[in-house]
């Protein structure tokens, strides 16, 4: 069972939210908050597996409240609910830990099968709002006083760094296989292979990371 913390300052969507997704079978919501502040300490007494956090809220907001979420919980897994014009902020909330990100009209089907990739493992870079996203992360390591790539980029093989590429670009494991030929677990397991040897938590910092070195 899956234990989800719901945060959003809209109680229609988060009601509703809760209804839907606590009717399914592996999926259990523990706690609902109103705000960033709410959402820590809710954190800190349910010990959810993920939370569903809504990115503009009053007293503190979702890309600060995954930062002292993240850094007091590592293992609470954190998915950004946000609108297509919210980039800026989705930026943040990646770089403070946050696993991935929907926009807010994304289907309860979509929004659970969501859940559950990031319990496993797993991140989300939604396409359609992967190339804004990605392209702030060039523009900012472009503009990076130091050009000098990471030593670690070094260390990987040339298959490696092409699945980085891939996953850079906000594609999938079932994307990354069809384009170079392989099969969808060849691709779990390179990039299991490559978290383990950049010391990374997960893809959305290896896609992070891929970014910052111009591995695109």
């Amino acid at each position: 069972m899956i234990k989800i913390l719901i945060a959003d300052d809209q109680d229609i969507l988060k009601q509703g939210l809760s209804m839907i997704l606590g009717n399914m079978e592996d999926i259990k919501v523990c706690g609902l908050a109103s705000n960033g502040n709410e959402a820590y300490k809710l954190c800190k007494k349910k010990k959810p597996d993920v939370v569903l956090m809504d990115i503009k809220m009053p007293a503190l907001n979702g890309v600060e409240a995954t930062k002292i979420i993240k850094e007091d919980f590592e293992n609470i897994k954190i998915i950004v609910l946000t609108t297509f014009n919210d980039d800026e902020y989705i930026y943040e909330a990646l770089k403070n830990g946050a696993s991935g990100y929907l926009l807010k009209d994304a289907s309860p089907e979509k929004i659970a099968d969501a859940i559950r990739t990031v319990h496993n493992g797993g991140a989300l870079i939604q396409s359609d709002v992967a190339v804004k996203v990605i392209d702030k992360f060039s523009k900012l390591a472009c503009e990076s006083k130091s050009k000098e790539k990471d030593k670690r980029v070094k260390t990987l093989t040339k298959r490696e760094l092409e699945i980085c590429r891939l996953l850079a670009q906000g594609k999938n494991n079932k994307e990354i296989a069809q384009a170079l030929f392989i099969s969808k677990g060849t691709v779990k397991n390179h990039i299991t292979k490559i978290l383990t040897k950049l010391e990374l938590r997960d893809r959305t910092q290896l896609a992070i990371f891929s970014v910052k070195n111009d591995i695109t």
